[in-house]
């Protein structure tokens, strides 16, 4: 009888045994599928984007490069710390924008284009023009800075509006923050060198007055920006 028993144990536990080993192969199959062939995780499904996204992330890549290639050209003309401190936070956004690029598969515009050049011709033709203006004083410097700036709220404002995509509206947000700071941190330059009073060149004056009243943090800090505008966007579609 004490054989049979201990037969009865031992049988008993080797189905225990085996019945658990296939649950954890089971497991592990699955978690090998969700992984894909070779343990490598598939890669998370991207929406598409609309032509409207696609075309407004296009332009971004450039507008912010021009911010930036407009700054450090006048940087080295002025050798005032506000134009590189402003254009390191530019690189820092159009290297935002570039991951949504490859994010979503579209080809990058800027590749390694040298400062000051720009495949999209109207912002082409408008670094050419602000470079000239801000090369004439450190006043025209300025005033370039802060019109970049306007100009930079009103088109991520409108883009903002052309999409539902979290990502995307996450790092249009952030720009919009860093533009909105940076547009008071010009002005209050602007009037601190010269004494001169910054109008807007490009928003409406409510849109502009509800920037600059805004409490102000740091460049690249959170203010907000109304929209509204008196001119239209840099690049054009």
């Amino acid at each position: 009888m004490k054989i049979q028993r201990w037969a009865l144990i031992l049988v008993g536990v080797v189905v225990l045994v085996a019945f658990s080993a296939g649950a954890a192969l089971a497991a592990q199959g699955v978690a090998a599928a969700a992984r894909g062939i070779g343990g490598a995780r598939q890669p998370a499904v991207v929406a598409e984007l609309t032509p409207a996204e696609a075309a407004g992330l296009l332009l971004m890549r450039e507008e912010e490069k021009l911010a930036h290639d407009v700054y450090v050209t006048l940087y080295d003309q002025r050798n005032l710390s506000i134009f590189q401190r402003i254009a390191n936070s530019e690189s820092a956004h159009t290297s935002a924008v570039k991951t949504l690029l490859d994010r979503y598969g579209l080809t990058d515009p800027v590749g390694d284009n040298a400062v000051g050049v720009l495949e999209n011709d109207e912002l082409q033709a408008l670094y050419d023009q602000l470079v000239a203006q801000g090369s004439a004083s450190l006043e025209g410097a300025l005033r370039v800075g802060a019109a970049i700036e306007e100009i930079d709220i009103l088109d991520l404002q409108e883009e903002m509006a052309l999409t539902d995509k979290a990502d995307i509206l996450r790092v249009y947000q952030n720009l919009l923050n860093g533009s909105t700071s940076h547009l008071r941190a010009f002005v209050s330059t602007l009037e601190r060198q010269t004494g001169e009073a910054y109008e807007p060149q490009y928003m409406t004056q409510a849109a502009y007055e509800g920037i600059i009243g805004a409490s102000s943090g740091g460049n690249g800090g959170r203010g907000g920006g109304n929209g509204g505008g008196n001119g239209g966007g840099r690049g054009g579609r």
